[in-house]
């Protein structure tokens, strides 16, 4: 077989066994790194199949001390926390663990589990775990169907749940987004399908996936700190497609998925389908007059397509991006069976989530959107790509990206610029470069680059958003689009993207539509 049916070197022939949740974990010494809802639900699973656990966690807070409390109680044989435990590889009943479990967060080069690495000991993330277990007697095993790339993968992920449940299938989306993985395999009742998102941390602790479909959105360059470099990035992303069985799923319009698919050790029989928002080509999923269609999963597909969905049922404002998804989406469930109607259904059944290309208010030919979960430049220019006269919100913690290809490329789609975070240094020098003639209004120092408004910059990133949303207002006239798509994370001046986007949102219904504010904290 190819690479994703090898385990890693130095595991014991004890461990190459342990591919149900039925086999002998029975005394197994595991160190399961991290106390988050992975971590937490990783050592609960271990704990109930007889595992000898210990669990360690850098921080030492009130939260990490109740999930303690109760990880002992159902017979973790310790659980340490605090900066310390996380340096060196703890015993295990006087003994160096057998196997590590970790949150996908912690790096390879973090001590504890580089210690682990050169000792021999497996490590494995609780996605290895997931799928080592899923097999239970008595039990109905689920079908995988998973999901990675840079954007996109949340909103893919809960639009396949959408449609399996519009077939009638029980099914969960779980993994990278709200249910951990190990949750919905321990659920008493099972399901026929789960679709898994997949971030690289994840992939990159992965093995032995053998899923019915997968696919890779799309690829930019996106957490090289933690993988070391682009390259392996790129390498874990690849992983998703490794060992699948009936169809990977690539983006036509992103060529670096379909090399991905090129390379990738399948199981004989799978099939590489395209999806792509253009007229797609036989063997693709694509749009032609506004409809969704499927020249893949059926037979006459040389000649004809399937309808699968109108573009019009995504919703109000449908960028090309939602559609991409909704197509990936589509060919992932397709591959595990399910009809044309239930595709259209489960699109129009779904809920989208929020801070995601979400209309917040159209109002003197004014489109006002909010997309807060644009925390990188990739997901920015694919907001910024569905609209023509943009007023742009921007800015926050860059985490050291470079905004000159982003700007470059949309120069064209700028009104104007309003820029919040508490440093956004590195995006005015990039719209200063490439979009010289489009007005820069920066809270952070009150410089607009052209008539120096004075300064409206806070700390409170609440009224930064309000006076952001002000001087939009200023500008703005009909047939623009105010766009909430910062390019950056958050943390700077909020606690999450969430409650950056609630701020949009409570500022644009208190300014824009002069509704008041109604809430005193967001």
């Amino acid at each position: 077989m190819g690479r994703a049916a090898v385990s890693e070197a130095g595991t014991s022939n004890r461990l190459e066994g342990l591919t149900s949740w039925d086999a002998d974990w029975a005394g197994l010494r595991v160190l399961v790194t991290g106390i988050g809802l992975s971590g937490f639900s990783a050592a609960d699973t271990l704990i109930e199949l007889g595992a000898r656990v210990v669990v360690c966690d850098a921080t030492d807070s009130e939260e990490t001390q109740a999930k303690a409390d109760t990880l002992r109680i159902v017979g973790a044989v310790d659980v340490l926390l605090g900066p310390v435990t996380a340096q060196s590889l703890p015993l295990i009943d006087g003994e160096a663990p057998e196997l590590v479990v970790t949150s996908p967060g912690w790096s390879p080069a973090q001590p504890l589990l580089a210690a682990a690495a050169a000792d021999g000991i497996p490590i494995w993330g609780d996605v290895e775990l997931a799928w080592r277990v899923r097999e239970r007697a008595g039990r109905p095993t689920a079908e995988w169907l998973t999901i990675t790339g840079t954007n996109g993968k949340t909103t893919t992920v809960t639009l396949a749940e959408s449609m399996l449940r519009a077939a009638g299938l029980r099914a969960i989306a779980a993994g990278n987004v709200g249910t951990p993985l190990l949750d919905a395999i321990r659920d008493p009742r099972g399901y026929d399908v789960i679709a898994v998102e997949l971030s690289s941390f994840q992939l990159h602790w992965s093995y032995t996936l053998a899923p019915l479909a997968s696919v890779c959105l799309n690829l930019a360059e996106d957490h090289v700190d933690w993988h070391g470099g682009f390259e392996a990035y790129r390498a874990d992303k690849a992983k998703i497609y490794e060992n699948t069985r009936v169809a990977c799923v690539y983006n036509v319009e992103s060529p670096a998925t379909e090399r991905m698919v090129e390379e990738a050790d399948v199981q004989e029989g799978c099939r590489a389908i395209g999806f792509t928002t253009n007229t797609p080509s036989i063997s693709m999923l694509g749009v032609v007059d506004g409809l969704l269609v499927d020249r893949a999963y059926i037979e006459q597909r040389k000649d004809s397509a399937a309808e699968l969905a109108a573009v019009t049922d995504l919703g109000e404002v449908v960028p090309r991006h939602l559609v991409a998804n909704a197509l990936a989406a589509a060919a992932l469930v397709r591959a595990a069976g399910v009809p044309a109607g239930a595709v259209r259904d489960g699109i129009r059944n779904y809920q989208p989530s929020g801070h995601r290309i979400e209309l917040v208010a159209a109002r003197d030919g004014v489109l006002w959107i909010n997309d807060s979960k644009a925390t990188n430049p990739h997901a920015a220019h694919a907001a910024l790509s569905s609209f023509h006269s943009v007023v742009w919100i921007a800015g926050g913690l860059s985490k050291g990206v470079d905004y000159n290809d982003l700007v470059r490329d949309n120069a064209g789609r700028f009104k104007a610029a309003v820029l919040i975070g508490r440093d956004s240094t590195d995006l005015a020098a990039a719209l200063h470069r490439h979009a010289p003639d489009v007005p820069v209004i920066n809270l952070a120092t009150g410089h607009t680059g052209k008539d120096e408004l004075p300064s409206q910059s806070s700390p409170d990133g609440v009224q930064v958003m309000r006076a952001a949303v002000t001087e939009a207002l200023r500008i703005a006239a009909d047939g623009d689009t105010v766009l909430m798509a910062p390019a950056a994370a958050s943390m700077d001046q909020f606690p999450s993207y969430a409650h950056r986007g609630a701020a949009f949102i409570e500022a644009v219904r208190g300014i824009v539509e002069g509704q008041g504010f109604t809430a005193k904290e967001l």
